[in-house]
């Protein structure tokens, strides 16, 4: 049975006991986590930390059974506690884990994995070591149409990947800590990386700043890799529209993915463009265009963080392999500081090491 399939079913009574969950952080994102956690018949959502009463305050509202500590240390030595689920700023992610998984629990923490690749990469070391789980909460890569999109590479669908380009932008919500690239890029660095073949060779990127002096609020970033495939992407918090799509190009067929479209979310196009010769002029080569049906598919509609949730558990029982793993975590933040540096010099190309 597919994750997709097991998404979709109905709760059961579990046959094993469930893992006691302690989620620190009950912010912007914590909540979706904890109503997420506390939903699944595999886990028991034990306790939940926050150093704002406020937030406290909504969380016992929400589920009165949890205990509620304002010090995450309560929650990572806690000796119940087996799994940890970080949703608190990227800053605070290294610490937060490391200290989570040497005190034996396995985590699953917001994207970013951290904020520097040194630190994501002693985050993975510190899992090895501790024989923890260590998973990025990069929840677009268990969306019905990621998973659909997948599997069109992997089977050979596209033929050769020629390129993908994707635009993430809106109005707002402005940061004043970080800037565009850190914020909305992480969604499709990992959706990319998740995606392509092979890893991302020179990163190029330019960004500018048009209402907070220090912080970027545009950036356009190519990506390439070996061979030919080209990646864009352009991230932007002051747009009047609010656009999300994604443009896979192949040699025999292309990909749309657009985030924003309630039921039509992906097609796939068999389109394309071919060299081909006249019959009267044999050295003369033209492009041929070719364009066939349109294909919807049927995705699954299940919440992408209900699917994660559940695959983070089914990981933990040896029932499934990792997908978004601190390896994927560490790849994301090295391409990010990658762009960053490119920005920082007026767009020259970065090599991504590794």
């Amino acid at each position: 049975m597919t994750l997709a399939q097991l998404a979709s079913q109905p709760a059961n009574p579990p046959t094993e006991t469930p893992f006691e969950v302690g989620l620190i952080g009950f912010g912007y994102w914590g909540p979706n986590l904890a109503r997420n956690f506390a939903a699944h018949p595999d886990a028991h959502l034990a306790v939940i930390a926050d150093r704002s009463e406020k937030r406290l305050e909504a969380a016992r509202t929400a589920y009165q059974w949890a205990a509620l500590k304002s010090d995450p240390m309560d929650v990572i030595s806690d000796p119940a506690i087996q799994a940890v689920v970080i949703a608190t700023p990227p800053e605070t992610h290294r610490d937060l884990a490391i200290a989570a998984m040497e005190h034996g629990k396995h985590v699953l923490v917001e994207k970013p994995l951290a904020t520097t690749t040194a630190d994501a990469e002693e985050m993975v070391r510190v899992a090895q070591r501790c024989g923890r789980t260590l998973m990025v909460d990069h929840t677009f890569l268990f969306t019905g149409a990621v998973r659909r999109m997948k599997r069109c590479i992997d089977d050979g669908d596209l033929g050769e990947v020629n390129y993908f380009d994707s635009t993430r932008i809106n109005l707002g919500l402005f940061q004043s800590n970080v800037n565009v690239i850190w914020d909305l890029a992480p969604h499709d660095i990992a959706i990319m990386l998740h995606l392509l073949p092979g890893p991302v060779r020179t990163v190029s990127a330019f960004g500018a700043c048009h209402v907070h002096s220090a912080v970027e609020n545009i950036a356009y970033i190519t990506f390439r890799f070996d061979g030919n495939l080209l990646a864009h992407l352009h991230v932007n918090w002051l747009s009047p529209v609010k656009i999300r799509k994604t443009i896979i190009g192949g040699s025999r067929k292309m990909l749309v993915y657009d985030d924003m479209e309630t039921s039509e979310k992906l097609k796939i196009f068999d389109a394309g463009a071919d060299l081909a010769r006249t019959k009267e002029e044999a050295y003369r080569t033209f492009v041929e265009y070719r364009t066939g049906d349109i294909l919807i598919p049927r995705l699954d509609k299940t919440e992408a963080l209900a699917a994660e949730t559940d695959h983070f558990l089914r990981v933990l029982r040896g029932k499934e392999e990792l997908v978004s793993g601190g390896n994927l975590g560490v790849e994301v933040v090295r391409v990010i500081e990658a762009a960053e540096r490119s920005m920082r010099n007026g767009g020259v190309p970065v090599e991504v090491g590794g």
